[in-house]
Order: structure tokens, then sequence, then C-alpha cells
């Protein structure tokens, strides 16, 4: 029997909305970073976008266990010396662009290159509850009923 390999006309890719809101992060991320590598699908090649569309609308109300709000820092360089700046995961959710948070954990999870920079050209991250993709006609997953330990009560 022959491994099969997609070729980019047999690719279906289908647009699918997440709604983030008391979602925990890496679950979030991890279950995005699959949709957008097309590894649920029976299909999946490596070498191929073979992935979905995500949209994630509520990112401002996503959940992080235990202290990770306040002790989770991102970091990033200015490029000048001792340029090292710091932001805590807190302070860029309650900042002016809350979805950052989301953007970087599936970024983190998916393959550093040309593939993933194609793969991540497919996700749209939205603070609050509106999205422009109506007409795309997006399939709600839920992603609470997964599993009971996606979803964090406070």
């Amino acid at each position: 029997m022959k491994t099969y390999s997609a070729k980019a006309s047999e690719i279906e890719k289908k647009w699918i909305l997440i709604d983030a809101d008391g979602l925990v992060l890496g679950r979030l991320a991890s279950i995005i970073a699959n949709r957008l590598r097309g590894k649920h699908k029976t299909t999946f090649t490596p070498h191929m976008d073979c992935g979905d569309h995500v949209i994630v609308i509520n990112a401002e109300k996503i959940a992080m266990t235990g202290r990770k709000k306040s002790q989770k820092i991102y970091y990033w360089h200015t490029g000048h010396p001792g340029g090292i700046k710091q932001r805590s995961a807190e302070q860029i959710l309650t900042g002016r662009h809350p979805e950052r948070v989301i953007i970087k954990a599936v970024e983190r999870m998916i393959t550093r290159g040309p593939l993933g920079r194609q793969q991540m050209k497919n996700l749209r991250v939205y603070a609050g509850p509106n999205h422009p993709h109506e007409a795309q006609q997006p399939e709600a997953l839920d992603v609470a009923a997964m599993n009971k330990k996606n979803v964090r009560s406070f």
C-alpha cells in the first residue's frame, strides 16, 4: 500500500469559529495548532498547508490556570543595547491587543519556517465577540465540550 500524499488541488479548507470565553490558553492553543496544520484530517500531508481557517472570538476572556496571568512573562528585544523588554500576560490581556496572547501561544506550537508562516495566516483572533467573516459561514467548534479540563471555572 502506498502512502497518501495530498495534492494542492485535493485540499479542502473549512472555516471554524471558536469562542475562547473561559477556555484554558494552552489547551485552546494546542487544538488551534492542530486545526491549522490539518492533523485532524485523514488526508494530512506534512509538507502541504492542508489545515483549516480558524477564527477565535472573545480572546480577552481567555483563562489561565494557576498564577500564570501574573507570573507568565513575555520578553522581546528592541535591537538596541540593553533593550530587553518584558510584559506579563495580565498586562497584555488588559492592554490594547489581548489577542496577542493566543497568537503567540499558537505561533510557538506551529513549525517554524515558510510552511508555518503560511499556516499562521489562516488564524484570525478577535478580542471581542464580533468578527467580519460571516460570509464564509464558519462552523462553530465547541472546545469546552471536548474535555472538562478545557474550561476554567472561577
